[in-house]
């Protein structure tokens, strides 16, 4: 039970409104920065408080000027970036969904060795096999493209492993009675098992697409071609793009504001979902 303590219920709500704070310190420093010039930002002290260029820095940042490490605007990088986002996403949940769906009602020779198969690949991110991935997409002619942005990201060991656990909840009498009803097996995974899954692929979809989102690494390594970077990379060139004294940093905040808004925006759209399909998985 809760003790309704009002001295612990300050202290409770002190940490709380402390660490929010901290948290959000840098994101309004990034924001402010992005409403000034880019002679006041690097004053010293930085100024605390919105200045008066929010309009013209974001139309700047969006439309581009050139001048900032690329000659591609923020428009068009994330575009890049939504794209190469749903592609990851939509692919992996389909992917994993089908995964799962086999390895649950289908029997076949070594099914549960290929289960721990794709369970091992957790294992192997990216990260580790980058190398010979960078070989196998540039042989493929998929250097600054979409597929191979893509296509190296869109298997996923863990969407696997939460739809397998899900659809062993399914209840036999279901099954029995989808194949009564004459329905074949991929009738009842598009009739039954799909819908029953809503709120699990709504909650791997937040998740997905911020993952997707959010990929600097392998975009960094497999783009040389301006037209495709994603905007995280953008980012990254803009501030390599010249000496410290020479960074825009106020274009630059704004860009970092901008990109931030499509993975604020899809979390707080699918809030609802989001939480009660990371419930519904715990059951």
């Amino acid at each position: 039970m809760v003790d309704r303590n009002p001295w612990l219920s300050f202290f409770s709500h002190a940490v709380l409104i402390l660490g929010v704070a901290l948290v959000a310190f840098p994101l309004y420093l990034a924001l402010v920065a992005s409403t000034h010039t880019s002679t006041e930002i690097v004053q010293a002290p930085m100024p605390l408080l919105p200045g008066t260029h929010m309009w013209e820095n974001y139309k700047e940042a969006l439309l581009g000027s050139g001048k900032l490490g690329s000659n591609t605007n923020v428009v068009h990088m994330m575009w890049v970036s939504f794209v190469v986002a749903m592609i990851i996403t939509v692919g992996k949940i389909a992917i994993s969904l089908l995964s799962a769906f086999a390895i649950v009602y289908f029997r076949f020779p070594f099914k549960m060795v290929c289960f721990w198969a794709i369970f091992l690949t957790l294992m192997l991110p990216v990260e580790v096999r980058i190398l010979p991935t960078y070989k196998v997409v540039a042989e493929l002619g998929l250097l600054n493209s979409y597929a191979g942005l893509s296509l190296p990201l869109i298997a996923s060991a863990t969407a696997t492993f939460l739809f397998r656990q899900f659809f062993l909840t399914v209840p036999d009498e279901l099954v029995e009675a989808a194949r009564i009803d004459g329905a074949g097996a991929m009738r009842f995974f598009k009739d039954i098992l799909v819908p029953l899954s809503k709120t699990s692929i709504a909650a791997l979809f937040v998740i997905q697409f911020i993952y997707g989102w959010n990929q600097y690494l392998w975009p960094l390594l497999m783009t040389t071609s301006e037209d495709m970077y994603p905007v995280v990379v953008g980012i990254k060139r803009m501030v390599a793009g010249g000496g410290e004294a020479a960074i825009d940093w106020n274009i630059v905040m704004a860009t970092a504001i901008l990109a931030m808004l499509p993975p604020t925006l899809v979390v707080m759209l699918m809030q609802k979902w989001f939480v009660k399909g990371l419930v519904d998985t715990e059951k």
